[in-house]
């Protein structure tokens, strides 16, 4: 095992005296071409080239002798050092900081960025990542070779963004690039880059009514769907027929939407449940064949001060052209929307029903797509509290539906 192991932070600023002192005693160097060509670098120490970091900490491991790690940006921040420290590899080490790549690229653009989402996208990632960018109206995402730019532009499709495109940072040839996502893969872009996404409607936080509304700006990454009232499934959100409050907690906790997933809510209504599963960070797209619901739920949106894209047209044929999801709720077309979903394979599928014989066509349809399916009865009676009479009745069948883990 290495008798030392130091990861220094590299953002093109001279090295500090800990960088150099780690240098001056290193028998062994690794990092990017740019790292290695640094005239601190010992003539005589072995030089590894980072391709797989994890290939690279095997060899550190193995080796009898004083090592360093170069590492862009801050090493700490979606960086080297988790890799290096990971159980297997049996390494201790010390860390040399700079500035992140984040915290470069925003400042490049004259932008604070404790509002922003930071995402890493790799091939594997890089659908996850641009359904953060749906969500949020500010996101730096560290890119990597396959899940770039190009793709992550590609892959928004029809949703509008700025991109504001960091190349290189810290060296001579760095670069920045401000263009719309439709313009983006147009071009070929060097790497490594920083890109923060930018753009969607523009929300005011509320005004809180403690302390914090004189310093709103408290916690990294939360924007104004996370500063309003506290609760969710609230009652009295523009209900329609389906969309009692209850029902909607059952619905949203069955679907457990959450940041990087992206849901469709096909017959949306009012956008009440919609607007919900994107205060929980989901990339939402609402669908609805009626252009007047398509209005409520934009306005529910900038009400709430959350993204959402709204679609018109009727399922399942508007279906054909959306990105694929991960969560679906299916708030009317009965069995041929189900089956239209199912073909699609989201992990999990909810849908409600009035009659039994609604609920049954539904199931049916879902398990012959390879679902398994349960079906709830739920009634819930509202009480006047003055009289503690019943003031309303809801009875509604819950069909939820799961990918099995296999298929």
């Amino acid at each position: 095992m290495a008798d030392r192991v130091t990861v220094i932070g590299w953002d093109g600023s001279p090295l500090t005296a800990a960088a150099r002192s780690a240098l001056s005693a290193a028998t062994l160097v690794a990092g990017a071409a740019h790292h290695l060509a640094l005239p601190e670098v010992p003539p005589a120490a072995e030089r590894i080239r980072l391709g797989s970091l994890g290939l690279a900490a095997r060899r550190i491991a193995g080796h009898r002798g004083t090592a360093v790690v170069f590492a862009d940006g801050d090493p700490g921040f979606f960086g080297a050092v988790r890799t290096l420290r990971a159980p297997e590899h049996g390494l201790e080490v010390e860390v040399v900081p700079a500035v992140s790549a984040v915290a470069a690229a925003f400042a490049r653009a004259g932008m604070p960025w404790d509002d922003a989402q930071v995402v890493v996208a790799h091939p594997r990632t890089l659908r996850r990542a641009v359904n953060v960018c749906r969500a949020h109206g500010k996101v730096a995402v560290l890119t990597s070779p396959g899940a770039g730019p190009a793709e992550l532009a590609l892959l928004l499709g029809g949703v509008h963004r700025t991109f504001v495109i960091c190349e290189e940072l810290g060296t001579s040839k760095e670069q920045v690039t401000v263009l719309t996502s439709d313009r983006v893969p147009d071009h070929n872009w060097r790497d490594p880059n920083v890109v923060i996404v930018i753009g969607g409607q523009a929300v005011a936080a509320p005004a809180a009514p403690s302390a914090t509304a004189a310093d709103p700006a408290w916690l990294l990454g939360q924007g104004a769907a996370h500063t309003g009232g506290r609760g969710w499934a609230r009652a009295g959100a523009g209900e329609g027929e389906g969309e009692s409050a209850l029902l909607r907690a059952a619905q949203l906790a069955r679907l457990g939407p959450r940041t990087g997933d992206l849901v469709w809510d096909i017959g949306t209504g009012s956008g009440a449940l919609a607007v919900e599963a994107a205060a929980f960070g989901a990339a939402v797209i609402a669908v609805d064949a009626d252009p007047r619901a398509c209005e409520r739920a934009a306005a529910a949106a900038r009400k709430r001060g959350v993204q959402l894209q709204v679609v018109a047209g009727r399922a399942p044929h508007v279906l054909e052209d959306l990105p694929e999801p991960d969560v679906v709720r299916i708030g009317g077309g009965g069995a041929a929307v189900a089956r239209a979903v199912a073909d699609r394979r989201p992990e999990r599928i909810v849908s409600h029903a009035s009659t039994r014989d609604e609920a049954e066509a539904i199931g049916h349809a879902l398990t012959e797509g390879g679902y398994t399916v349960e079906c709830a009865l739920l009634q819930s009676v509202g009480l006047d509290t003055r009289t503690w009479s019943e003031q309303d009745r809801s009875v509604v069948f819950l069909l939820a539906a799961e990918r099995p883990a296999n298929r």
